[in-house]
């Protein structure tokens, strides 16, 4: 079997802050990003279809996260998320999504155009 790996994008508008930044830090203060986040998935390739799942399925998964708790909200109000870094960001999309979606494999979020966070784990 051909083990793959696939993946899909998202978008949210949301407001934070960084609350344990130094005083004067500029992320001390409230301010907006467009987020972009990426689902990678990793696994066998279904010898039958020749995917190793719909985009539609990771969509269905990911959408009423997206919807209910991140798109125009304010993440330091989000439980889990006081402090709602881009690390602690992707750790959380990780266990909200991981449960529905058990070949996730990578969580990428992107707060500005040249930053990203990483988070491959197993939390």
């Amino acid at each position: 079997m051909e083990e793959i790996e696939i993946s899909r994008e998202f978008r949210f508008e949301a407001a934070h802050l960084l609350p344990n930044v130094p005083d004067g830090h500029k992320c001390k203060r409230l301010h907006g990003h467009s987020f972009l986040f990426t689902i990678y998935v990793k696994g066998e390739i279904d010898p039958k279809l020749g995917w190793l799942m719909d985009y539609g399925d990771i969509k269905k998964v990911v959408k009423p996260v997206v919807d209910d708790y991140l798109d125009h909200r304010y993440l330091n109000e989000i439980e889990g998320l006081e402090n709602p870094t881009s690390e602690n960001l992707a750790i959380w999309i990780w266990k909200k999504l991981k449960p529905e979606l058990p070949l996730l494999n990578k969580v990428v979020v992107k707060e500005t155009c040249n930053t990203a966070c990483i988070y491959q784990g197993s939390v």
